[in-house]
Order: structure tokens, then sequence, then C-alpha cells
């Protein structure tokens, strides 16, 4: 890595650091004035339940109320190794009895379907209805299938999109597992702005594995409307390394842009409508927006994702609903599971600030993407950012992206940090 070695980074940004980040350690008299207030958090996700955990953990009396309508939580990062075969689902699922029980969170299992700004309240699905002195959103994502002809979102029961971990992630695994040796696996990747970045090559590299081991007369294509991704170099080159010719990768200018979906034939329509791209497996990631809560609350743009001041990540339309992770315009923080991470503590200590009159921080954050080309082989990304000029921007000279060129024990070094990195900040999140 330039300019950051990965030993500093991580005893800089790592994730145990909250007080260094949000600095809110250096501000008791938030905790003590905060304590007659209720805090509601819908979303149980990385953003959401790290937000809860961390208002406890700042002001142990304060009310805080997680709504979550899953009883547990599967990550999207880390299911890609469950595709790959060395992982399992259950390694990636996580539950809620920590976030109760140790730190004390009110931890309620149902849905949100309403917010009203004006009385400061959520109507749950249950039939309840709970005041807020603070509200904070983690919606995550939800998919513009308007966007693509030819499939909608029941399509997802034959064309998984695997983007929301669980049910999707072990559904796409059986239809590889089902796959002819000689078959297809189509990806049709997703155009900017997505969840992780890095993902969806990962999971090439992921479902190629599995092939490799399985089905070597298999084949890959991706097909991609980006003529460009996220740490490109680094994964052909491991593609090339470990797979061969198995992988094939469109760009949009090269053939990859989709403009049509046929289900029940099995087809992408590609280049302009000039070829037809057969699946034996076709993996659709649809265009993304904030989740559905998100827009039904009034808070989102004409793109589809929140606005927030990116200080203290509230919205821009209403001074008591803070919104976290995906669904949010960060600036230049990309929508990774480290960086929701970091953004609820930050969301924390500025809720914290608001309550007892002191003004916010600035607080720095980081987020690291990783991605394992193998079980062996990882890669990774990582940077800085800080507050500048109205936007979260990349501190100059933080950013740190692996090598070109390394040795296998350099990769297999990454592929330890990467695991490591998964169980520190699960740890981290639910305990």
């Amino acid at each position: 890595m330039k300019n950051l070695t990965r030993r500093h980074f991580i005893k800089a940004f790592g994730i145990t650091g909250a007080a260094a980040l949000t600095g809110i350690g250096c501000a008791p008299r938030a905790a003590r004035d905060s304590a007659a207030a209720h805090v509601v958090v819908v979303g149980g996700g990385t953003g959401g339940a790290t937000a809860a955990r961390y208002l406890k953990r700042f002001s142990p009396d304060m009310a805080v109320t997680l709504i979550e309508p899953n009883t547990t939580y599967v990550t999207c990062y880390g299911s890609n190794w469950v595709l790959g075969g060395f992982e399992s689902i259950d390694a990636i699922t996580h539950g809620y009895d920590n976030l109760r029980e140790r730190d004390g969170v009110d931890v309620i299992h149902d849905r949100v379907v309403g917010v009203d700004a004006e009385t400061r309240s959520v109507r749950l699905q249950g039939g309840d209805s709970l005041q807020y002195d603070k509200l904070v959103l983690s919606p995550g994502i939800d998919f513009k299938y308007e966007d693509m002809p030819g499939i909608e979102e029941a399509d997802a029961q034959k064309v998984p999109h695997a983007w929301k971990a669980g049910a999707q992630t072990e559904l796409l695994r059986a239809q590889l597992e089902a796959m002819p040796n000689g078959g297809v696996y189509v990806m049709v990747a997703p155009p900017n702005p997505y969840r992780c970045p890095p993902g969806p090559y990962e999971r090439v590299s992921m479902v190629a594995h599995y092939l490799k081991a399985h089905k070597p007369r298999s084949k890959i294509i991706v097909l991609d409307p980006k003529d460009n991704f996220a740490k490109q170099g680094l994964f052909e080159e491991g593609w090339a390394e470990h797979y061969g010719d198995m992988i094939e990768w469109r760009g949009g200018s090269n053939g990859g842009r989709v403009e049509e979906i046929d289900v029940s034939g099995m087809f992408a329509h590609a280049d302009g409508g000039q070829e037809r791209v057969h699946a034996d497996v076709m993996n659709f990631v649809p265009a993304q927006k904030a989740g559905q809560i998100a827009h039904d609350a009034g808070l989102t743009n004409d793109a589809g994702w929140v606005p927030v001041d990116q200080l203290t990540f509230k919205s821009v339309r209403d001074d008591h609903i803070y919104v976290v992770g995906d669904a949010a315009v960060a600036g230049a923080m990309p929508k990774s599971g480290h960086a929701a991470n970091n953004q609820g503590k930050i969301v924390a200590a500025a809720i914290l600030r608001e309550l007892s009159g002191q003004e916010p921080l600035t607080p720095s954050s980081a987020s690291t993407c990783y991605g394992l080309i193998t079980p062996d082989y990882g890669i990774s990304i990582a940077a800085v950012y800080q507050y500048q000029n109205g936007a979260q921007a990349a501190v100059e000279g933080s950013l740190g992206v692996s090598p070109i060129g390394e040795s296998a024990g350099f990769r297999m070094r990454e592929a330890e940090h990467t695991r490591a990195w998964y169980a520190g900040i699960t740890q981290d999140i639910w305990g």
C-alpha cells in the first residue's frame, strides 16, 4: 500500500477504535444530557446495528429501540464465499441477542410501514406506533427492476440477484450446483452506484473457484454496462493466473450493455440487440436505490438515494432523521460495510452532541474493501475520509491499493486480512 501501511491503517482507524473515530469520548456531558431521550433505529443491518450499539455504549441510560423485521441478519459481504463453496450461510448469519441482553438495546422484530415526521413517530406493521426524539434509518438498498425490460422483481426466483444475502444466496448456490459441466454462468452487472463496488467481481471469482473445482469445462460471461470497475487490474491479474480463459468480461462499449432479459428463454439481449447471450445460470444484479422506507418518508432525491448533511448524516429534509449505510449520499465514501459501520458511529456521536447542545465534531473515518479471487488470494483498497468543503472526501495520501504483481505469500496474507476483517467488524456490530 502506498503512503499508508496496513499496520498503521489498522492501528489508527481500526474497527474497534470508535472513540478515536467519533471523538465522543471527549464529550461525557453528551451522554448525561441524552438520558431522557428516545432514539429509534430502523434497520438492523451493518449501519443500523452499529448506531444502536454505540448509542448505548456512549449513553447507557438512553432509550434506544432497534426495529428489524428479521430475527437474524445475513451479511452481503462474505456471501460470495458461500457461492465459492468454502463457507456456510450460518457463518455469515448474525443475531441480536447480544445487542438486547448485553448492550441494553430494545430490539423489536417488526416492520416499519410509516414515518410521521410531524408527530415524530413510526408505525409498525403489527399495529403499534413508537414516538422518537431522533430517528436513524438504515434501510439498505432496493432494486430498479423497472430499468431493465423483460424482467421484474418476482423473476428473482428464477434469475437471482443475491445482492441481499440469505435465501437468494442459497438459491444461486443451488443453481450453480445443478448447472451442467460445460454450462454458462452469466452475470449482468449493475450500473453505478451500487452496494459494494468490488462485489460483482469477487462474486465472479468465487463462482470461478467453485466451477474450476467441480465443473471445469464451464464458462463465465460478465455483461457490464460500465467500461471499468473497482480494482479491475487486480481482478484481471488474478483471473488470468487462476482461471485462464474461463472468465470473459465485456464492458459497456464492448458488447456488455444489456437492453433486455428474456427470463423464459434465459437470454440476455446485449450489444444494441445484436447478440443474445444464453445462460444456464443467470445472475442479474439490477440498478439500485435506497430502501423503500426512505422513499415512503419523502427523503430521497431523483436518483433514488438519500441526501444527507455529510458531517452528521442527518437528512437534509428533516432535522430529526439520520440516514446511514448504502442508502445515503456520502460523498467519496463507498457503499460498503466498513463505511456503514463508521457512519453508524458518526451518527451516534452526532445525535448525543446535538441532544446536549454541543456542536458536531469533524470526525475521520475509514473504509476498506476486500475481495477474494481464491480462498488464498486476496486484494484490497482502503482510504481514510474526512468532512471537507461540505462532503466526505478521501484524505490526500491515504489511498492504499494492493500492488499489481505481488507474490503468492502477499496475496495469502491479504486473504487472511480479509477473514480477520470480517470477524472483527461483525463482532463490533452484533457482538
